[in-house]
């Protein structure tokens, strides 16, 4: 390992992410070292890790090379690995247009919820194609406290628990992962979104995010909450043959979701590079070790 590791700081609606580009796979990135990276107080800190590598150099993405020349390593604050994550995919792209590797227009990304079609725009947004919303049957329960509210079961690559609620102080700190049951629902665990309206097409989500707590947004958890919205407001682009958009309102900005009749979801928001530099390769062997 060389003394020095590229790395850069990047954020989508304020779901921040240390990037780590390593377009060979010749950086060894086990959950010990990602946590000491994200950690905020003894590391440079963020939500989740991008590492950014060749499909064909990465036996996960080998299959997608063909449609994806780059795979987004997606890994959560703590370490853990993900599907996917769709801030993460718009800050995997701006990294990308960055480094000279892509320009505007289209891309294809491969993560391990499949290859994602990208298009970054000339006024800085970057929209992504996030697949469709598959709606796993059964009623799901979430609690905080002593309150408990029936949620919507809807996975987007990655497992979601949407509940509508009155207030979005009634999440509480979201420190801890929420109670939820039946516990089959999720055996892998769940982002959990807590949602209140805020006019005709337009919510506001707080999300407790697997592997990383309360973040301030959530890609994913924001195409989750549209898909459940319009279900619950009678809306089935897939059924009316008309698309449903819905601006989301996160902790960290806004994003805006539109389900196509063919039941692809895109979502749109801006995507940050905030910063750039080297790690210490002796340092984050030295916490790898502790």
């Amino acid at each position: 390992m060389s003394t020095r590791i590229p790395f850069l700081k990047g954020h989508g609606t304020e779901n921040d992410f240390v990037i780590v580009p390593d377009p060979e796979n010749a950086v060894d990135l086990p959950p010990a070292a990602v946590a000491a990276l994200c950690d905020r107080r003894a590391g440079i800190g963020g939500d989740g890790l991008l590492h950014v590598v060749r499909s064909a150099a990465h036996p996960e993405a080998k299959g997608m090379a063909a449609e994806a020349e780059w795979f987004m390593d997606y890994r959560n604050g703590d370490g853990s690995i993900a599907e996917m994550c769709g801030n993460g995919v718009r800050v995997f792209a701006r990294y990308l247009q960055r480094a000279g590797h892509v320009s505007e227009g289209d891309l294809a990304v491969a993560t391990r919820g499949g290859v994602k079609t990208v298009h970054i725009a000339k006024d800085g947004d970057v929209t992504v194609g996030m697949g469709k919303a598959v709606l796993p049957e059964g009623d799901v329960m979430v609690s905080v406290g002593e309150r408990s509210w029936p949620a919507r079961n809807v996975n987007m690559g990655n497992p979601h628990a949407v509940a509508f609620v009155d207030d979005l102080s009634h999440a509480g700190d979201l420190l801890s992962p929420p109670p939820f049951s039946p516990a089959a629902a999720y055996p892998d665990g769940v982002n959990v979104e807590f949602v209140v309206d805020r006019g005709p097409g337009h919510v506001a989500l707080r999300v407790h995010e697997r592997g990383a707590g309360e973040t301030r947004s959530c890609g994913t958890g924001a195409c989750a909450v549209a898909v459940a919205a319009a279900r619950r407001d009678g809306a089935d682009p897939t059924a009316t043959g008309t698309p449903a958009t819905y601006t989301v309102d996160v902790p960290g900005g806004t994003l805006v979701i539109t389900e196509r009749p063919d039941g692809e979801i895109e979502m749109t928001g801006p995507a940050v590079i905030v910063a750039e530099g080297e790690i210490d390769a002796d340092w984050l062997d030295t916490a790898t070790r502790a």
